[in-house]
């Protein structure tokens, strides 16, 4: 039985695909898994991949890809996949999500691999019904091929969960242990934001008991401030803490937040205009 704890890629025994109960959705979410070799460009300390490793994705084979998907959806559109492996009050299909064990976009197939599910979603009439969603961490958002693979995503009712953890330098540097500059990252947002409905999701959690300074705080309301200013029409916040445990070295230092300190953060992001989605 799946349950919001237990992500395993390999539940079902496929490379690419694989199903979650995901408490965002709040139903089943058939996952796309493009980097199956548990590589990333990025180094979140809250990662729930074991073994990650920097670096990009091999070559997608689409042809795996396609059957894998179309057994899945068979098995949950007319088997009993959702009677024998899902909690009563999470039987629906919600999603097909791009996400998985490192950073989608990385994968060079990524344009074909959005029309490959646009095509099975019209096939099995499900286009308007369920959602497309990428997941990802917004690095390569200045790709040609990235931005022509989003922007297709919008024809199969495609939506954009974009990482924004921190909005600093430093806060960028210690969460997801990237390079990236802020204004860059928020540069790409703002290009994504323009190609499809685009949702910021922000893990927030306690660093050795400590929740994210209150210089960190205000940069990151300072920025998406700025974002509205600026006219970027974000869809709202995922605000999200630990469901489950990280599997990267700083594990240790990593614990919920209490319900309450999320809810409160939420309220002062609503303050600016933008809707929340809070999830514990």
């Amino acid at each position: 039985m799946l349950t919001v704890q237990d992500h395993d890629r390999a539940a079902v025994g496929m490379t690419y695909v694989y199903p979650v109960v995901s408490r965002r959705a709040g139903g089943v979410s058939v996952g796309v898994n493009l980097n199956p070799n548990n590589a990333c460009n990025w180094a979140c300390i809250y990662c729930q991949v074991p073994n990650l490793k920097r670096g990009g994705p091999p070559p997608v084979d689409l042809a795996r890809l396609e059957k894998e998907l179309r057994r899945m959806l068979a098995d949950i559109l007319e088997g009993d996949f959702l009677q024998r492996a899902v909690p009563e009050t999470a039987r629906r299909l919600n999603d097909i999500a791009l996400s998985g064990n490192g950073e989608p976009t990385s994968a060079r197939e990524f344009p074909e691999v959005v029309e490959l599910i646009g095509r099975l979603m019209a096939e099995l009439g499900l286009v308007g019904k369920i959602k497309l969603v990428l997941i990802t961490n917004g690095s390569l958002a200045d790709h040609a091929r990235v931005r022509q693979g989003i922007a297709r995503m919008v024809t199969f009712g495609g939506e954009v969960w974009f990482k924004l953890d921190a909005a600093t330098a430093a806060g960028l540097r210690a969460i997801n242990q990237t390079r990236t500059v802020p204004e860059k990252h928020l540069a790409r947002l703002k290009v994504v934001a323009t190609l499809a409905p685009t949702w910021v999701q922000t893990c927030v959690f306690a660093y050795d008991g400590k929740p994210p300074s209150e210089a960190e705080q205000q940069a990151y309301l300072a920025a998406l401030a700025q974002l509205l200013r600026d006219g970027v029409p974000l869809q709202g916040v995922l605000l999200y803490g630990l469901a489950r445990p990280s599997l990267q070295p700083q594990a240790p230092h990593l614990s919920a937040l209490p319900a309450a300190w999320l809810e409160a953060y939420a309220e002062r992001i609503r303050a600016l205009g933008l809707s929340v989605k809070v999830t514990p």
